[in-house]
């Protein structure tokens, strides 16, 4: 008996030990295994390394034409680039831009540049989207003075047009929501970016000069202009009255329909603000030198004036470091060239 549980017992650690041994080959395996595939996964290199082709959006260069053709207006004269010129920052170098028939508009043409990330736009805050922004100087008689249904029988009349939109959208006719997604999507690509601010904040201290490095300071300290012009786009989006010759403007008050807002107008982003001249909604300052300068003696007088708006005892150097300042936020973005039109 005693032979039998012997003889089962030595079975039975044969049978254990062999069983360990087995697994722990197969651990150490495996081991090597996890280690190639899970903590080091390989990535795949393309022996042609170069960057794939960028596709242009359809929608996009649809809009980009659109923006350029004066197909848009009554007289078949006037674009979007007639006041928005692509070569002064996408702003008009007139203190008002000039419409159908010669028509002087009511405001300074502001610029488009970052006005993708606008929650208002116009000076006034009318519209709350660049779509709807887009319609305004479509239907404005000092404008483009047309009606939209017009437009669209002219697109859906130009087979080029009628093909674009076609492929762009995946639909026909041409609708005014196509109409004004092109454009605004468009719009949403014109962003200033990469300036000398831009570096210098990104840690190239050398990028802007020591008098522009003392503008900086002033900007966000004695001269209070980061009270309204603050973040990325330097605006608050937020209307002031800054005491400018009173007229029958009322400017924000007209949409909101409350005195307080009486001659507010919305604050303008600075970012290219060195190639957008004339400034504010009047556009009555040819110069940033003029505006700082006004900012500098308080503003002028109005009942409805922002508080803020008090002298700020600026010297001339300090003036100057300002402007030197705000020269810094040009941007070194692509030309944006003009499309082949259809007709």
């Amino acid at each position: 008996m005693r032979n039998v549980f012997l003889t089962i017992f030595s079975i039975f650690c044969i049978f254990f030990f062999a069983n360990s041994a087995i697994s722990l080959i197969i651990t150490e395996k495996d081991k090597k295994d996890i280690t190639v595939t899970t903590r080091h996964v390989p990535i795949e290199i393309k022996k042609d390394n170069k960057p794939a082709e960028k596709k242009s959006d359809p929608v996009i260069e649809l809009g980009k034409k659109l923006f350029f053709d004066p197909i848009l207006s009554k007289d078949g004269m006037i674009s979007c680039t007639s006041c928005h010129k692509p070569e002064h920052g996408f702003s008009d170098d007139k203190p008002v831009s000039l419409g159908v028939n010669g028509q002087k508009g009511d405001r300074n043409t502001p610029t488009v540049f970052n006005s993708a990330h606008l929650k208002l736009l116009f000076w006034d805050g009318r519209a709350q989207s660049l779509e709807e922004q887009a319609i305004g100087p479509i239907e404005n008689p000092k404008e483009m003075g047309e009606k939209l249904s017009n437009v669209l029988e002219k697109l859906n009349k130009d087979p080029i047009y009628v093909k674009e939109f076609k492929e762009a959208f995946g639909q026909a006719p041409i609708s005014t929501s196509q109409l004004v997604r092109a454009i605004s999507s468009f719009e949403r690509t014109v962003i200033s970016s990469d300036s000398d601010y831009d570096r210098y904040i990104s840690g190239n201290k050398k990028a802007l000069s020591e008098s522009a490095i003392r503008g900086f300071e002033l900007f966000n300290g004695k001269a209070m202009c980061a009270q309204c012009h603050k973040g990325p786009d330097f605006t608050d989006g937020d209307f002031h009255n800054i005491g400018l010759p009173i007229t029958d403007d009322v400017g924000r008050a007209k949409i909101s329909i409350s005195s307080k807002d009486t001659r507010k107008f919305k604050t303008p982003t600075l970012r290219e603000a060195a190639n957008t001249a004339p400034y504010f909604h009047s556009g009555q300052f040819e110069t940033l030198e003029a505006v700082i300068a006004y900012y500098n003696a308080g503003g002028g007088q109005d009942t409805y004036k922002d508080p803020l708006k008090q002298p700020l005892n600026l010297n001339q150097q300090e003036q100057k470091d300002l402007v030197e300042f705000l020269k810094s936020l040009s941007g070194r973005q692509p030309k944006i060239t003009t499309p082949t039109l259809p007709h």
